[in-house]
């Protein structure tokens, strides 16, 4: 096992090379440049030099004059010793930035991701155990709908009822009129407010897929012959789907999990900015449309060393559920 961590880790490392080229050269291609904006920008101030100037000296200062590969590398340099400059757009450290938003998208995923298989995957393994009933197609619907329905209309829905028609929670931001006049638990009761219907929308369209991915494999597993044998042997039907039948509907369930673990971390782009919500996925697509390369860089690279750490961490996973599964 220490030799093929060992391998894998060092296949990850060339990967992570070979993907954050990729990256810095597709930004590096954008149309939006925050050098071309504050070019125009201070070329409008009077007397002012032209805006080519302006350009010239910016595309110098940030290292836009050089080419594509040259750039990389120097971004490289200064990246592996945990320099990751200066935002562009937020003006403050790239890191600084992001440890200041990526609380608040954490708390908002790992709450709609436990939420999301407490209760995807029981709802899922009773579909497969009352195949065909009526429990069977409520829940069957109840997914094909999660799945199907777009976030910002669901989103949209649960507004207009909760916020504009009940008036319970607020239809924007993060905290209330009245946030800096509450004590602390106030303040925390506040900001709890303004989360619910945020999560709310993650989760609901969230347990579509994993109910229907339990259910699918919770099938297969139970039309498999041992668990034929033993229901023959006279187990009980609750140590057959529990103990037998549902430890092997993990193994699959492992893949869908761990791949989902990076997402916890990247923001709900489409739910935090319908909502108005300060989290790392609205920040990070307003530094991407301000052509802000340093914050974008340092954001797609967490990413990355996250997605392949998490793959990492499923192969292994693979050998705790299923004793079978051993690597040589």
């Amino acid at each position: 096992m220490r030799n093929y961590i060992i391998k894998r880790v060092a296949q990850s490392v060339l990967i992570l090379f070979c993907v954050m080229f990729i990256i810095y050269a597709l930004i590096r291609s954008l149309p939006s440049s925050f050098a071309e904006t504050m070019a125009m920008q201070l070329a409008q101030a009077p007397g002012a030099k032209p805006y080519e100037e302006w350009l010239a000296q910016l595309n110098a200062s940030y290292g836009l004059d050089l080419d594509i590969v040259p750039g990389f590398f120097t971004w490289l340099s200064k990246a592996v010793v945990g320099n990751f400059g200066d935002s562009w757009k937020w003006n403050v450290p790239a890191t600084q930035k992001f440890t200041e938003v990526i609380g608040l998208s954490v708390i908002m995923g790992g709450i709609s991701f436990v939420l999301s298989l407490v209760i995807a995957v029981p709802l899922g393994v009773l579909a497969a155990t009352k195949q065909y009933s009526r429990a069977d197609y409520v829940i069957t619907s109840v997914a094909l709908v999660g799945i199907s329905l777009p976030t910002f209309f669901f989103a949209t829905l649960l507004k207009l009822f909760f916020s504009v028609k009940l008036g319970w929670f607020d239809l924007y931001g993060l905290v209330g009129r009245d946030y800096a006049q509450l004590d602390s638990m106030g303040q925390f009761l506040d900001k709890a407010n303004h989360l619910v219907l945020p999560i709310v929308t993650l989760v609901i369209v969230s347990i579509g897929g994993y109910m229907r991915y339990t259910r699918t494999n919770m099938l297969e597993v139970l039309n498999a012959d041992y668990i034929r044998t033993a229901r023959a042997k006279g187990l009980s039907e609750r140590t057959v789907i529990y103990k037998h039948a549902f430890r092997n509907t993990l193994i699959p369930l492992v893949t869908i999990i761990g791949g989902s673990l990076p997402g916890l971390f990247s923001g709900a782009l489409i739910t935090e900015t319908l909502f108005s919500i300060p989290g790392i996925g609205y920040i990070s697509y307003q530094s991407m449309v301000a052509g802000d390369i340093p914050f974008t860089m340092f954001y797609l690279s967490f990413m990355a060393v996250l997605t392949l750490a998490s793959n990492l961490l499923t192969d292994i996973l693979y050998g705790v559920v299923d004793p079978r599964v051993r690597i040589s």
